[in-house]
């Protein structure tokens, strides 16, 4: 092995991926009550299919990994996980309060569990049970409360699909629109970025591999 995978997941590294995951799934969270403020009509089918089709992209994954890392499988990884999560919150998306209730519930239900491990691997999904190897793993507990807190924030700082901030405070910073157009064109294109980062990161490991040794 030129380098051991478990270094990502372990010490600063493993601080880093745990605090971009979160908040990108907090961010999925606020992106949903947005979405649900801006147009309630049909709002259930439209975040079940959603959900479903993020979830197909995840599955695109799987497959993906099978022959890039057969030993690591990505079975449940940030898509899947996206995916489920988006179906669950169909049915609590109209709530405000019961969205931090259940954030919270989740989160300490999580940790909790984090200390009870299976002689199986088939729950791994739901929590962190079983020492399972994939690249990529984000179950339901503790996760699902992080979007539950997302969707909260958008009920509290986005209500009706409108920010509560006063314009006055944007207007300091003119300029800024401008600048962050790039850093606009990535937040759009996020998940066809995602997709197009994987080969060109799998075809440079494979390289640094092979030149290396």
């Amino acid at each position: 092995n030129v380098i051991d995978i478990h270094v990502l997941y372990d010490g600063l590294w493993g601080i880093y991926h745990k605090i971009t995951g979160g908040l990108f799934i907090f961010l999925v969270g606020l992106s949903l009550a947005l979405s649900y403020s801006r147009s309630r009509d049909g709002y259930f089918v439209r975040f079940i299919t959603r959900g479903a089709k993020i979830f197909c992209y995840g599955l695109l994954i799987t497959v993906l990994s099978y022959f890039f890392a057969k030993q690591k499988v990505v079975f449940f990884g940030i898509l899947h996980f996206i995916g489920v999560s988006i179906v669950i919150s169909a049915f609590f998306i109209r709530a405000k309060y019961l969205n931090l209730v259940l954030g919270i519930a989740m989160l300490t239900i999580g940790f909790w569990l984090d200390k009870i491990r299976l002689s199986f691997p088939w729950l791994a999904w739901v929590w962190r049970n079983y020492a399972v190897s994939t690249l990529d793993l984000y179950p339901l507990l503790p996760w699902l409360g992080v979007v539950f807190l997302g969707i909260f924030a958008g009920k509290i700082f986005y209500p009706g699909g409108e920010r509560i901030f006063k314009k006055n405070f944007y207007n300091c910073f003119s300029g800024i629109p401008e600048i962050s157009r790039p850093v606009e064109f990535l937040g759009r294109n996020s998940l066809l970025l995602y997709f197009l980062h994987l080969p060109i990161a799998f075809a440079a490991a494979y390289l640094f591999v092979v030149y290396s040794t």
